[in-house]
């Protein structure tokens, strides 16, 4: 059985199209949708700023991810390994990774303490 013929794409790029600069990605998704929220976090401001939404199907997502995979794999044999900085384990991390057990307010019980009369 024969593949069909693969078809012909002409790229254009129109002249007003600007570039984002993004350093993170917040991925979500639904039955029907990948969702890539890119944002811009600047250091000293608490704030991260969407500078754009893509929307994919899954498969689509897929194939990008495919394609993500092939494009870094060239990138870092012509390059080195691309160092990736530690990241916390999850966003409780990130939130209460500060927080230590016995960290308490001063007058709070602790549980099985009792309490002076």
């Amino acid at each position: 059985m024969s593949q069909p013929p693969q078809r012909q794409l002409r790229l254009e790029l129109p002249a007003s199209l600007n570039a984002v600069y993004s350093n993170a990605v917040i991925i979500s998704q639904t039955n029907t949708e990948i969702v890539l929220d890119f944002l811009q976090i600047m250091p000293n401001d608490p704030r991260a700023r969407v500078q754009t939404r893509v929307v994919m199907t899954p498969a689509s997502a897929k194939s990008f991810l495919r394609a993500l995979d092939q494009n870094l794999t060239r990138y870092e044999e012509k390059h080195g390994e691309i160092q990736v900085p530690p990241q916390p384990a999850s966003l409780a991390d990130q939130l209460f990774g500060a927080v230590k057990p016995g960290d308490d307010q001063p007058g709070e019980e602790q549980p099985g303490e009792a309490s002076p009369e």
